[in-house]
């Protein structure tokens, strides 16, 4: 998280300024962009875009539906 935020904001600001600022090392967030993006990550990604897709079906409700007339 605050290797991402130093990427968001390094138009702005200096990186060693801004890790300095977070508490972590310019070279920790250099290392951190050299890495591949983990399996899981990506595996998070296409759980949420299945997801989106199956509660955009369902017109945006999510649970099982009521019989109404059970409850009244």
């Amino acid at each position: 998280m605050r290797f991402k935020l130093i990427d968001e904001e390094k138009a702005h600001h200096p990186v060693s300024r801004i890790a300095r600022a977070v508490g972590v090392t310019a070279a920790g967030y250099y290392a951190w962009r050299k890495r591949s993006v983990p399996a899981r990550a990506l595996e998070d990604e296409l759980i949420k875009k299945k997801i989106t897709e199956i509660h955009a079906r369902s017109f945006g409700i999510y649970g099982a539906p009521r019989d109404l007339k059970s409850v009244v």
